[in-house]
């Protein structure tokens, strides 16, 4: 903040724009001030007392600039009167994600009061000394609504059973835009509610991050996702704010979509007004409430509402629009919101993978009507139509002496992406796939020919595991034992190109002891499944955790 030079107590009007001054991570940033000599023409403070206001950089989202400056101006034509500071204000637009990258990057470029769409970033913005503070809670808000077309909506119950309906993906970007990001926390917020376990939601989740993390581009068009949605015969449901939809709406009067609130309830967007000044934080904060108070003022309520924001207390759009009264869910804490984007990072890395699976002689055995190995290849089919296009996967199969020289495993694909040819090639080799009559169970030489593999052809820009799949224990009397494969997995390991094992083992003759300790030699995770329908949970489990 600084206080701004004066001539002869005069000033020339001035009115600087930079439109669509799009940064290399494609934020685009609006910059509009206004002054005049008496102030009343722009964003001054505002009378003829004001011969020296107090600069104030502020930056918003795109949707609530608008709405920020007319209050500013507003608020111009009261300075110096009734106590009412003398404020010349600087507004700016970004999205609230780089701004709060930006801040906790210790750009000198932050500005001094930040309004984000939502205060689920504000921690995002911890530079390492503080993290700004919040001077006033909420000026403004919004539910999340989901959008979509009648025949889209078969279960709203829940956010978790609505994005799990086979519908386009039409998430947002969760680590860029608030719309996504809640989504994922409304989706932890109901577990409140329901009696949802951690399977369940990994189930819808880790898909749609392999999915979404799969496209050259995060998407963050809101609008584009809605047009989308509107097209004659679409499935997409859209996660959106309600305010995104009412304008959105207004443009677009003849489209069949409408908005719905889960019956569980959902979260807020609620536009706090943070200090984000590294120095004279009291002045800041001083414009903050002033500011605030213009916002919240009877006099500017219609304006609020007619840009499509409700108020404070979240009281339903009047004439109709939006979704009217709603369930509000539990607010995330900061360690959650910290938790569901941190994990979604991960998800949405690309896999490069070799899938290993035991054809020894005891994958014969039958549990119920199908045999081992039988219930290992469903589920590593139903696995691969998990992974998009984008990953890297291929498949080896083990039993002792099966491969080139007698050696426990034997390469059916290589590791290459994931395309129609690729995937074809793997499918068709697990479909012929039988167990070798007294084969043996030669798991610690495979793993350490496995990993070794990997790491060869690593890809730096993946998680790089193996996924190995096993009915037993280790029975080649041939291989090293336990202790000397763990201690040639570690020798073997680099930091630089980190490749885990996930283990999962399944029936009464897995050893979750020995899967647990091939697998931490690597950092990585075992699952067992003694029950056969838990394979494909156990699956999405490991891919969680990778």
């Amino acid at each position: 903040m600084t206080r701004s030079n004066t001539n002869n107590n005069r000033r020339t009007v001035y009115i600087t724009a930079v439109g669509l001054l799009v940064l290399s991570l494609g934020a685009v940033f609006v910059v509009r001030s206004f002054g005049s000599e008496s102030g009343a023409d722009g964003f001054l403070g505002g009378s003829k007392s004001c011969d020296d206001p107090t600069q104030i950089q502020l930056t918003t989202t795109p949707e609530m600039q608008g709405t920020l400056e007319t209050a500013a101006k507003s608020l111009a034509t009261k300075g110096g009167k009734n106590n009412t500071p003398c404020l010349q204000f600087t507004i700016t637009s970004a999205p609230s994600s780089k701004v709060a990258q930006d801040v906790a990057n210790g750009s000198d470029s932050r500005p001094d009061l930040w309004v984000p769409d939502s205060s689920l970033w504000v921690a995002q913005a911890d530079d390492g000394d503080s993290v700004p503070t919040i001077a006033v809670p909420s000026i403004a808000t919004s539910p999340m609504v989901l959008v979509g077309q009648k025949s889209a909506f078969a279960d709203t119950s829940s956010w978790l059973r609505t994005m799990a309906l086979p519908n386009e993906a039409a998430l947002l970007d969760p680590l860029s835009t608030s719309a996504g990001a809640l989504t994922l926390l409304a989706i932890q917020s109901e577990r409140q509610k329901t009696s949802t376990s951690d399977g369940q939601v990994s189930e819808v989740i880790v898909p749609l991050a392999q999915a979404l993390g799969s496209m050259a581009k995060p998407l963050t068009d809101g609008n584009a996702l809605l047009s989308r949605a509107a097209v004659e015969g679409s499935k997409s449901v859209v996660p959106t704010s309600e305010q995104a939809f009412v304008k959105w709406q207004a443009a677009n009067p003849n489209a069949q979509l409408k908005p719905i609130v889960p019956s569980t309830g959902t979260l807020f967007l609620d536009y706090p007004i943070v200090v984000t000044a590294k120095s004279e934080t009291e002045q800041a904060t001083s414009a903050a409430n002033a500011l605030a108070a213009e916002m919240l003022s009877d006099s500017y309520s219609q304006a609020r509402a007619d840009a499509g924001f409700r108020d404070a207390q979240m009281s339903p759009l009047s004439g109709g629009r939006g979704v009217g009264d709603v369930t509000q869910l539990a607010k995330p804490t900061s360690q959650g919101i910290d938790k569901a984007l941190l994990n979604w990072t991960r998800l949405s890395l690309s896999t490069h993978s070799l899938a290993v699976i035991d054809v020894s002689g005891s994958m014969a055995e039958k549990v119920g009507n199908k045999t081992r190995m039988q219930l290992t290849i469903e589920a590593a089919m139903g696995g691969l139509s998990l992974f998009p296009s984008s990953a890297s996967l291929g498949l080896w199969t083990f039993s002792t002496t099966i491969g080139t020289d007698k050696a426990d495993y034997k390469e059916l694909v290589p590791i290459a992406p994931l395309s129609d040819n690729q995937r074809g090639k793997i499918l068709g080799q697990l479909k012929i796939q039988h167990p070798i009559p007294n084969g043996g169970t030669g798991l610690y030489d495979t793993a350490i020919a496995a990993v070794r593999q990997v790491r060869q052809q690593y890809d730096q820009s993946a998680v790089n595991t193996v996924l190995l799949f096993t009915d037993g224990k280790n029975d080649d009397p041939g291989s090293p034992t336990l202790q000397e494969t763990v201690r040639r997995l570690k020798a073997q390991a680099d930091e630089t190109r980190p490749v885990r094992i996930i283990a999962l083992g399944m029936g009464p003759d897995a050893n979750p002891d020995e899967l647990r300790t091939l697998a931490a030699a690597t950092g990585g995770q075992a699952y067992v499944a003694r029950d056969p329908g838990d394979l494909r949970k156990v699956f999405i489990d490991a891919l969680q955790s990778r």
